[in-house]
């Protein structure tokens, strides 16, 4: 492993970019670091003027090239037991531990570190550099990156996403959509349940017919073969509601998402959960009390990504790695969003393994940075012609 990419990589994961903190300290490095070589680079800001972008290219201007793609936010670490200090980078067994080493500074580490022999090798065609916000919370960030790129001149040819794949090249992924629940009922003495609408039994029932659309899906929806869960999947993964055990509750809560295969509408999914709710539920509510609802709402959402096998993108970066093989992930990322909103193809390949991301001692192999460090240098060696 280069000791550059591995002194960057230290310096990284010493910022503690957990999305609920400002990655603004971790951009102002990128950002001088960049300029130490000569290179400007455009940041995008955040509402708040608390969280960034960055968009830089290295060659020349004017024309389309490749853009290296990776978010600069990572989980907490809250209630994680972790045998080191999450954001110090230690070495053990030919492993990097940190938050964020695989997921996924370490390969903005390589992409930096490689940025001196890209401008040593003055390229024909260019590399752009894109590091985003909030990823982690649902493709925020990155969102405001692609509408500044959207009224540029010139855009990349294709994306690279650097999530960690083991070096995989990686050609379509789920869509997610989070939606929250809130049921209203009505308070009652429960001597006299009849008096009130039980907001959690009414919940409970809309979450059972969450599950029996998850099992029709299974029976006879959209398959996959490509994917480790071949189908889309519906999941309630909170749930509140009540104050007490004596009294009818007349709140209840919970969220529940919809990682979808590219081939599937959650549109058409999310509408025949709020039909059972309009056609079945609430009419029955409203029996007994007028001012009751159960209200579904958006929090977020992202697109899939489906990269035809034989696109130009997968054929040039199957030959960077040197391997023929291809496959499709069911976490996202915001390959999506460059091809669907910008018109970018997109592959996703990156160090490490998603098996070590998000939980306690978290690592990237030096042999997985290796691997990557090979892929750019193979890439500047052929944007050189």
């Amino acid at each position: 492993m280069p000791e550059a990419a591995r002194d960057i990589l230290e310096k990284l994961v010493a910022f503690d970019t957990t999305s609920r903190n400002s990655n603004l300290a971790l951009i102002e490095y990128v950002q001088a670091y960049l300029q130490s070589f000569g290179v400007g680079s455009e940041l995008v800001h955040d509402a708040t003027g608390e969280k960034a972008n960055l968009y830089a290219t290295i060659g020349p201007h004017d024309k389309p090239g490749v853009m290296l793609s990776g978010h600069t936010d990572v989980v907490p670490v809250d209630g994680q037991d972790w045998s080191s200090d999450p954001f110090q980078l230690v070495e053990k067994d030919a492993k990097l531990y940190a938050r964020g080493s695989a997921d996924m500074k370490g390969f903005v580490a390589c992409a930096l570190a490689s940025v001196p022999s890209m401008i040593e090798a003055n390229l024909a065609t260019p590399v752009h550099l894109a590091f985003s916000y909030d990823e982690e919370i649902g493709c925020i960030g990155v969102r405001t990156l692609i509408d500044m790129l959207q009224h540029q001149p010139v855009k990349p040819a294709m994306a690279i996403i650097g999530e960690p794949t083991s070096m995989q090249v990686v050609i379509g992924h789920k869509g997610k959509c989070a939606y929250e629940v809130e049921v209203v009922g009505a308070n009652a003495h429960s001597a006299y349940t009849t008096e009130g609408v039980n907001a959690v039994i009414y919940a409970a029932r809309l979450i059972q017919n969450i599950h029996d659309l998850q099992q029709r899906i299974i029976e006879s929806g959209t398959k996959d073969s490509d994917y480790r869960v071949p189908y889309t999947t519906l999941h309630v993964g909170t749930i509140s509601g009540g104050t007490a055990a004596n009294i009818v509750p007349a709140q209840c809560r919970f969220d529940f998402e919809i990682r979808y295969l590219p081939q599937d509408d959650p549109i058409a999914i999310v509408d025949d959960i709020k039909q059972f709710a309009a056609d079945k539920l609430i009419p029955e509510m409203r029996t007994v009390f007028a001012d009751v609802d159960i209200r579904v709402i958006q929090k977020n959402q992202y697109p899939g990504l489906f990269t035809a096998p034989d696109a130009d993108v997968v054929n040039f970066v199957k030959s960077l790695v040197d391997d023929d093989s291809h496959g499709k992930v069911s976490f996202g990322t915001e390959g999506g969003l460059f091809s669907e909103r910008l018109g970018v193809p997109a592959v996703v390949c990156g160090p490490g393994s998603i098996l070590q991301a998000h939980r306690a001692d978290e690592f990237v192999e030096i042999e997985q940075l290796d691997r990557c460090e090979r892929m750019l240098s193979n890439l500047i060696e052929r944007l050189q012609a």
